[in-house]
Order: C-alpha cells, then sequence, then structure tokens
C-alpha cells in the first residue's frame, strides 16, 4: 500500500512560482479566496465564517498532511513568496490504490496566465515521481469549462458524468471526473 511519509513537506518551484506549505499567515488570503464568488462558484463547498475558522482549517489540514492523509501547496509567486494567490494539491488520497484527487483554485487577478498550468506540471510530476501514484483523478463541476479544458490540456481523460451524485445546499449536483494514469 502507498504511503505519504515525508520528512520535510516538499516545497517545489516552477520557473514564476513557489508551490509551500500553508502558513497560519495565509490564513486572511485564503478565507478571501474561499469566499471569493468567482473562485468559488464551481467549488461545492461550505465557506468559512471567520478568519480564525480558516486558521483552525489550516492547523488541521497540515496535521493531515504529517499524517500521510494529503498533500496540498500554496501558490506563490517566486517575486513574492509569502503572499499566496492560490492553491492546489492532492486530496481524498486513496493509498491503497495508489490514487489521489487534485484540486486548485486561484485568485481571479492571476486567471488565464498559464499559473494552474505551471503549478499542475510540477505537482502532476511529483505524484507521480515522488509520491508514486498510479492516477491522478480531478473531480468538477460540468459547468467549469476552464477546468475541464486545463485538465484535457495536461492529459486527462474524461471517465464519468454522474448524474446529480453531490448534494449542496439544497440541490443535487453533476460531476465529472477526469483522470490520467502514470505511464
Amino acid at each position: 500500500m502507498l504511503q505519504l511519509n515525508f520528512p520535510s513537506f516538499p516545497t517545489l518551484e516552477t520557473e514564476r512560482l513557489i508551490l509551500r506549505s500553508h502558513a497560519i499567515s495565509d490564513a486572511e488570503t485564503l478565507f478571501a479566496l474561499r469566499n471569493n464568488d468567482d473562485v468559488m462558484k464551481f467549488i461545492h463547498r461550505e465557506r468559512q465564517k471567520t478568519v480564525a475558522e480558516v486558521e483552525d482549517f489550516i492547523s488541521s489540514f497540515n496535521e493531515g498532511c504529517k499524517q500521510g492523509r494529503h498533500l496540498a501547496w500554496v501558490i506563490a509567486l517566486k517575486e513574492n513568496p509569502n503572499q499566496m494567490i492560490g492553491s492546489i494539491g492532492y486530496w481524498r488520497t486513496n493509498l491503497a490504490n495508489y490514487r489521489a484527487e487534485i484540486g486548485y483554485m486561484l485568485h481571479p487577478d492571476y486567471w488565464r496566465k498559464g499559473i494552474i498550468s505551471e503549478a499542475l506540471i510540477k505537482t502532476i510530476d511529483f505524484g507521480f515521481n515522488d509520491m508514486k501514484l498510479h492516477s491522478i483523478q480531478a473531480n468538477i463541476d460540468p459547468g467549469n469549462d476552464a477546468s475541464r479544458q486545463i485538465l484535457i490540456k495536461h492529459g486527462f481523460v474524461k471517465e464519468a458524468h454522474f448524474k446529480e451524485d453531490f448534494y449542496f445546499q439544497g440541490k443535487f449536483l453533476d460531476s465529472e471526473i477526469y483522470s490520467l494514469i502514470n505511464g
């Protein structure tokens, strides 16, 4: 069975980006991101109501990283590594099947600049070569064409379209599943 044990949090770098661990100092930015209607339009998760709730989320999230349950990075530009502009990472890690779900979000000021694409290349490489994943999946809202297009651009293929499989805020919503297999 797959195990995620890293002696220290794996900071990653690309040409323009630093992918680093979440810090409590990121709480206000993450709170703003998770409460931005444009960012959350296709991310169906309950929103935290206070910065303190986000600080608790970051603490419990970092503990989950240490315990090998998931692994996610803050996206920051190299010229300002302390300023979070988004996040990317692996959630719902299925250790028995060497599979994890990738997810990402980015502040609208940085959309359409290749940031997520650059971060995806690095995290996919890390997922396959360092984490030893066999497959990576992405679960998107079928209305999120931008996310669909970036996944397809990076080799993901559609595995399924589930009808009304997700209940959120009083409605049943559809899901599309995309995957990328190592090999």
